[in-house]
């Protein structure tokens, strides 16, 4: 393993130089060789990590080569609109995860990271863009985390599809009242996803009907 960490090594940084140069003489108003030497300088480094089985550490370092990365992409490129602040909190989640171990699979944790990251996202919203509330989709989504660990843990599959189908019309419609209120196109997609707990319900009773009609021949 030792030797394929150095060849990985030697092979990534003969590789940055070599398009480094490229760049340099063929466009060096654009500095794209920094993009494929990110992906280049994590080959090592997850090698040696692989190697050792040091997965949490592993965790910490890369969001952190990732994080610095993103923060010089915008203060080179977009120093007056700090955009790597959406980007950062989910990479952090990474490590997070990892040395929680088992924790990471409660319920008591994703009620925590759901509620943690639409705070979030909802400040981060009312400082920086408060003219559109976005925060929703974010919100939205995360929302699924402890919804669907709930239901999976309890094995309420049909109470489920109908949770779901309630979170994603409250979607919908706040979507529609907030962006085009003067149409209202949120019925589509709202009829479309009732089909889910429909089909959830009459997949239950008629295997019920099946196993009750089986015992009565027994």
């Amino acid at each position: 393993m030792r030797n394929f960490i150095n060849f990985s090594i030697a092979g990534s940084l003969m590789t940055m130089v070599f398009l480094g140069i490229v760049n340099y003489t063929t466009s060096p108003q654009t500095m794209w060789f920094v993009y494929p030497c990110l992906l280049l300088l994590l080959w090592p480094i997850t090698l040696f990590f692989m190697a050792k089985k040091l997965y949490k550490q592993y965790s910490i370092v890369c969001s952190a080569l990732i994080i610095a990365f993103l923060i010089i992409e915008n203060y080179i490129y977009a120093p007056n609109h700090l955009w790597f602040v959406y980007a950062i909190y989910p990479i952090i989640w990474w490590p997070i995860l990892m040395y929680l171990d088992e924790k990471a699979k409660t319920l008591k944790t994703a009620l925590i990271g759901c509620a943690s990251t639409i705070i979030y996202y909802t400040i981060l919203n009312i400082i920086v863009s408060p003219q559109y509330p976005w925060a929703i989709y974010p919100t939205f989504l995360v929302i699924w985390w402890p919804l669907a660990l709930y239901h999976a843990q309890r094995k309420t599959f049909v109470a489920f599809s109908v949770t779901a189908t309630i979170l994603i019309s409250i979607f919908f419609i706040t979507v529609n009242v907030v962006s085009s209120p003067s149409v209202i196109w949120a019925i589509y997609p709202i009829f479309i996803t009732l089909w889910w707990p429909l089909s959830m319900y009459f997949y239950v009773y008629k295997r019920r009907m099946y196993h009750a009609s089986f015992a009565k021949r027994l």
